[in-house]
């Protein structure tokens, strides 16, 4: 579930850290970097490990800050697929279950063609359902909101964030529609596509943007759902 990754960068100390020791300095930079950031085809970095090197540091012409090149490692939440995890049933809706786990990382998605055969969703209790035996109504169990459940990575998404242009900011429709595109282009990536199907319409549907990183799981097999079931089983 976490990694080390070796990273190199290049670091800029304002002039207002120049009484601190160096390597606290740096230290301090590269947290307000990284930290609860996600790398891209990375994963989400959660601490700074240590400082493997540290060069001297340079001026630059009109510039107070000292810019040193350092190599670091940093702690990185990425689950390999395969990998079982326990988190908390957040959300509940007709396309299936968004899970956390605790306060670190809340974008995981359990799709409801990857849960156990026989469950459904019931919009009056918005509650899914696995239904474990047709034919008893007692074998009905629930996906109950805030209760811990065991689940398996099946794939890792990352979509692209880019910043927002001056144009974009001045006109709010053409911001909506660069981000439709955005995700639209990124949707095309993940699903093989190419996204020219849609490139005859006029009228782009606005959608929310996906997080940056974000993980597809499944619930199908023995030990799988809710932790409950099976300690009481």
């Amino acid at each position: 579930m976490f990694i080390l990754t070796k990273i190199s960068d290049l670091v800029c100390i304002p002039p207002d850290q120049f009484h601190r020791n160096v390597k606290s300095a740096i230290l301090y930079e590269l947290n307000s970097k990284f930290c609860n950031k996600v790398i891209p085809k990375v994963g989400l970095a959660l601490a700074i490990y240590d400082l493997l090197e540290c060069d001297d540091g340079q001026l630059k012409p009109g510039d107070g800050g000292s810019y040193i090149n350092v190599v670091f490692r940093v702690i990185v939440f990425k689950p390999f697929q395969g990998e079982i995890l326990t988190g908390l049933v957040k959300e509940s809706n007709s396309e299936g279950l968004k899970v956390a786990l605790g306060n670190m990382f809340d974008d995981i998605f359990i799709p409801k063609d990857m849960m156990f055969d026989g469950c459904y969703y019931s919009p009056e209790e918005n509650v899914w359902i696995w239904n474990t035996d047709p034919e008893d109504e007692s074998g009905r169990v629930y996906f109950d909101l805030n209760e811990k459940i065991r689940f398996r990575v099946e794939r890792e998404l990352f979509f692209d964030v880019k910043p927002t242009s001056p144009k974009e900011m001045e006109n709010p429709q053409a911001q909506q529609q660069a981000q439709a595109q955005r995700l639209k282009t990124a949707e095309g990536e993940q699903n093989g596509s190419t996204g020219n199907e849609d490139s005859e319409k006029t009228n782009v549907e606005v959608h929310q943007a996906p997080p940056p990183y974000s993980l597809i799981a499944s619930c199908q097999t023995d030990g799988m759902g809710l932790v409950s079931w099976w300690e009481d089983a």
